[in-house]
């Protein structure tokens, strides 16, 4: 008797989630998105550098 109470619960929580849509600040996600940093892109340049190695496919050839 409970799973269909249970069952029940799923089912409206499920549809509530599908079916909700918050407010959306456009003007502060594009604003986030601007402020970009370069600092950034320089730490993982630091990584591939580190880690990629392009002679590795060399001897596959």
């Amino acid at each position: 008797m409970g799973r269909g109470r249970q069952k029940a619960k799923h089912t409206k929580v499920a549809r509530e989630l599908k079916y909700f849509s918050p407010n959306t600040d456009l003007s502060q996600l594009q604003r986030e998105l601007a402020t970009h940093t370069s600092s950034e892109e320089d730490a993982w340049a630091e990584y591939a550098d580190k880690y990629n190695d392009e002679d590795e496919f060399d001897d596959e050839e």
